[in-house]
Protein backbone atom coordinates (compact mmCIF):
# COMPACT_ATOMS: atom_id res chain seq x y z
CA UNK A 1 0.00 0.00 0.00
CA UNK A 2 1.67 3.21 -1.15
CA UNK A 3 -1.20 5.58 -0.38
CA UNK A 4 -1.05 7.14 3.05
CA UNK A 5 -4.13 7.17 5.23
CA UNK A 6 -6.38 9.82 6.69
CA UNK A 7 -7.95 8.50 9.88
CA UNK A 8 -11.72 8.65 10.08
CA UNK A 9 -13.13 9.36 13.57
CA UNK A 10 -15.71 6.64 12.93
CA UNK A 11 -12.95 4.02 12.60
CA UNK A 12 -11.69 1.47 15.09
CA UNK A 13 -7.91 1.14 14.99
CA UNK A 14 -6.40 -1.94 16.65
CA UNK A 15 -2.71 -2.13 17.62
CA UNK A 16 -1.69 -5.75 18.10
CA UNK A 17 1.55 -7.20 19.39
CA UNK A 18 3.71 -8.05 22.37
CA UNK A 19 5.16 -6.07 25.28
CA UNK A 20 6.33 -3.21 23.07
CA UNK A 21 2.66 -2.56 22.30
CA UNK A 22 1.23 -3.69 25.66
CA UNK A 23 3.16 -1.25 27.87
CA UNK A 24 0.99 -1.88 30.91
CA UNK A 25 -2.27 -1.30 29.09
CA UNK A 26 -4.16 -3.84 31.22
CA UNK A 27 -3.41 -1.74 34.32
CA UNK A 28 -4.38 1.49 32.57
CA UNK A 29 -8.02 2.63 33.01
CA UNK A 30 -7.95 3.76 29.37
CA UNK A 31 -6.44 0.39 28.31
CA UNK A 32 -3.83 2.16 26.20
CA UNK A 33 -0.62 1.70 28.19
CA UNK A 34 2.18 4.23 28.30
CA UNK A 35 4.05 3.47 25.07
CA UNK A 36 3.80 4.32 21.39
CA UNK A 37 0.07 3.50 21.25
CA UNK A 38 -0.64 6.17 23.88
CA UNK A 39 1.64 8.60 22.06
CA UNK A 40 -0.25 8.01 18.81
CA UNK A 41 -3.64 8.25 20.53
CA UNK A 42 -2.73 11.59 22.09
CA UNK A 43 -1.39 12.83 18.77
CA UNK A 44 -4.55 11.94 16.87
CA UNK A 45 -6.27 14.81 18.64
CA UNK A 46 -9.86 15.35 19.70
CA UNK A 47 -11.34 14.09 16.42
CA UNK A 48 -9.67 10.73 16.82
CA UNK A 49 -10.83 7.21 15.97
CA UNK A 50 -11.47 4.56 18.60
CA UNK A 51 -8.11 3.03 19.53
CA UNK A 52 -7.72 -0.50 20.90
CA UNK A 53 -4.45 -1.78 22.34
CA UNK A 54 -4.28 -5.57 21.87
CA UNK A 55 -0.67 -6.10 22.98
CA UNK A 56 0.24 -8.82 25.48
CA UNK A 57 3.72 -8.96 26.96
CA UNK A 58 5.78 -12.03 26.09
CA UNK A 59 3.69 -13.13 23.15
CA UNK A 60 5.11 -14.62 19.99
CA UNK A 61 3.43 -14.63 16.62
CA UNK A 62 1.79 -17.99 17.28
CA UNK A 63 0.31 -16.61 20.52
CA UNK A 64 -1.08 -13.58 18.73
CA UNK A 65 -2.61 -15.82 16.07
CA UNK A 66 -4.35 -17.89 18.76
CA UNK A 67 -6.14 -14.86 20.21
CA UNK A 68 -6.66 -13.03 16.91
CA UNK A 69 -10.43 -13.72 16.62
CA UNK A 70 -11.24 -12.44 20.12
CA UNK A 71 -8.64 -9.70 20.56
CA UNK A 72 -8.61 -8.19 17.06
CA UNK A 73 -11.32 -9.41 14.68
CA UNK A 74 -14.07 -9.07 17.30
CA UNK A 75 -13.52 -5.30 17.29
CA UNK A 76 -14.40 -5.17 13.56
CA UNK A 77 -11.34 -3.00 12.92
CA UNK A 78 -11.06 -0.43 10.15
CA UNK A 79 -7.26 -0.42 10.48
CA UNK A 80 -4.95 -2.97 12.09
CA UNK A 81 -1.33 -2.27 13.05
CA UNK A 82 0.87 -5.26 13.90
CA UNK A 83 4.20 -5.30 15.71
CA UNK A 84 5.23 -8.87 16.54
CA UNK A 85 8.27 -11.08 16.20
CA UNK A 86 11.02 -10.11 18.62
CA UNK A 87 9.98 -12.79 21.12
CA UNK A 88 10.14 -15.35 18.31
CA UNK A 89 13.85 -14.48 18.21
CA UNK A 90 14.47 -13.82 21.91
CA UNK A 91 13.15 -17.18 23.11
CA UNK A 92 15.80 -18.93 21.02
CA UNK A 93 18.51 -17.28 23.09
CA UNK A 94 17.05 -17.11 26.59
CA UNK A 95 15.02 -20.34 26.69
CA UNK A 96 16.47 -22.42 23.82
CA UNK A 97 12.99 -22.38 22.26
CA UNK A 98 13.41 -21.21 18.67
CA UNK A 99 10.75 -20.36 16.13
CA UNK A 100 11.70 -21.36 12.60
CA UNK A 101 11.21 -18.86 9.79
CA UNK A 102 8.65 -21.24 8.29
CA UNK A 103 6.60 -21.36 11.49
CA UNK A 104 6.89 -17.60 11.91
CA UNK A 105 5.60 -16.99 8.39
CA UNK A 106 2.74 -19.46 8.80
CA UNK A 107 1.56 -17.77 12.00
CA UNK A 108 1.93 -14.30 10.50
CA UNK A 109 -0.16 -15.34 7.51
CA UNK A 110 -2.89 -16.44 9.93
CA UNK A 111 -3.03 -12.84 11.14
CA UNK A 112 -3.25 -11.30 7.70
CA UNK A 113 -5.50 -13.73 5.85
CA UNK A 114 -8.85 -12.72 7.42
CA UNK A 115 -8.27 -8.95 7.30
CA UNK A 116 -10.23 -6.88 4.81
CA UNK A 117 -9.20 -3.46 6.14
CA UNK A 118 -6.00 -1.45 5.69
CA UNK A 119 -3.05 -3.02 7.50
CA UNK A 120 0.20 -1.63 8.93
CA UNK A 121 3.15 -3.95 9.58
CA UNK A 122 5.89 -2.67 11.89
CA UNK A 123 9.29 -4.32 11.61
CA UNK A 124 10.34 -6.10 14.82
CA UNK A 125 13.66 -4.83 16.11
CA UNK A 126 16.53 -5.29 18.51
CA UNK A 127 18.96 -2.50 19.31
CA UNK A 128 21.91 -4.40 20.82
CA UNK A 129 23.07 -3.04 24.15
CA UNK A 130 24.78 -6.32 25.14
CA UNK A 131 27.39 -8.15 23.07
CA UNK A 132 25.23 -11.28 23.13
CA UNK A 133 22.42 -9.44 21.33
CA UNK A 134 24.56 -8.83 18.26
CA UNK A 135 24.19 -12.49 17.29
CA UNK A 136 20.39 -12.19 17.33
CA UNK A 137 20.60 -10.90 13.77
CA UNK A 138 21.18 -14.47 12.61
CA UNK A 139 17.64 -15.31 13.78
CA UNK A 140 15.90 -11.96 13.31
CA UNK A 141 17.09 -11.12 9.80
CA UNK A 142 15.11 -13.90 8.07
CA UNK A 143 12.00 -12.90 10.03
CA UNK A 144 12.45 -9.28 8.99
CA UNK A 145 12.58 -10.38 5.37
CA UNK A 146 9.33 -12.31 5.88
CA UNK A 147 7.58 -9.25 7.34
CA UNK A 148 8.77 -7.14 4.41
CA UNK A 149 7.66 -9.79 1.91
CA UNK A 150 4.23 -10.10 3.53
CA UNK A 151 3.78 -6.33 3.56
CA UNK A 152 4.29 -6.28 -0.19
CA UNK A 153 2.13 -9.35 -0.78
CA UNK A 154 -0.80 -8.10 1.32
CA UNK A 155 -0.50 -4.48 0.18
CA UNK A 156 0.21 -3.31 3.72
CA UNK A 157 2.02 -0.20 4.90
CA UNK A 158 5.48 -1.20 6.16
CA UNK A 159 6.86 0.86 9.04
CA UNK A 160 10.66 0.37 8.87
CA UNK A 161 11.24 0.36 12.63
CA UNK A 162 14.32 -1.87 12.58
CA UNK A 163 15.93 0.18 9.83
CA UNK A 164 15.14 3.59 11.26
CA UNK A 165 15.72 2.90 14.96
CA UNK A 166 19.02 1.21 14.12
CA UNK A 167 20.01 4.34 12.21
CA UNK A 168 19.00 6.60 15.10
CA UNK A 169 20.87 4.40 17.59
CA UNK A 170 24.12 5.16 15.78
CA UNK A 171 23.72 8.79 16.82
CA UNK A 172 22.01 8.71 20.22
CA UNK A 173 23.05 5.26 21.45
CA UNK A 174 20.99 2.08 21.52
CA UNK A 175 20.32 2.33 25.26
CA UNK A 176 18.75 5.77 24.77
CA UNK A 177 16.05 4.14 22.64
CA UNK A 178 15.81 0.73 24.35
CA UNK A 179 17.76 0.30 27.56
CA UNK A 180 17.65 -3.50 27.39
CA UNK A 181 17.85 -3.62 23.61
CA UNK A 182 14.21 -4.70 23.17
CA UNK A 183 11.81 -2.57 25.23
CA UNK A 184 11.76 1.07 24.15
CA UNK A 185 12.43 3.84 26.60
CA UNK A 186 10.12 6.86 26.56
CA UNK A 187 12.39 8.32 23.87
CA UNK A 188 12.21 5.06 21.93
CA UNK A 189 8.43 5.01 22.05
CA UNK A 190 8.30 8.60 20.84
CA UNK A 191 10.62 7.72 17.97
CA UNK A 192 8.46 4.71 17.07
CA UNK A 193 5.26 6.77 17.19
CA UNK A 194 6.84 9.52 15.09
CA UNK A 195 7.94 6.96 12.51
CA UNK A 196 4.46 5.38 12.42
CA UNK A 197 2.85 8.77 11.84
CA UNK A 198 5.35 9.75 9.14
CA UNK A 199 4.97 6.43 7.32
CA UNK A 200 1.24 5.80 7.66
CA UNK A 201 -0.59 9.12 7.82
CA UNK A 202 -1.15 11.94 5.41
CA UNK A 203 0.65 15.07 6.53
Amino acid sequence: MTTKLTLDPRWTVVFAGDSVTDCGRRDDPAQLGDGYVRDLYDGFGADRPRVVNAGISGHRTVDLAARWPTDVLAHQPDLVSILIGINDTWRRYDEDDPTTPESFEASYRELLAPLTCPVVLIEPFVLPVKPSQVMWSEDLDPKLEIVRKLAAEFNAVLVPAFTELTRQALTVGADTLADDGVHPTAAGHRALADLWRATVLEA
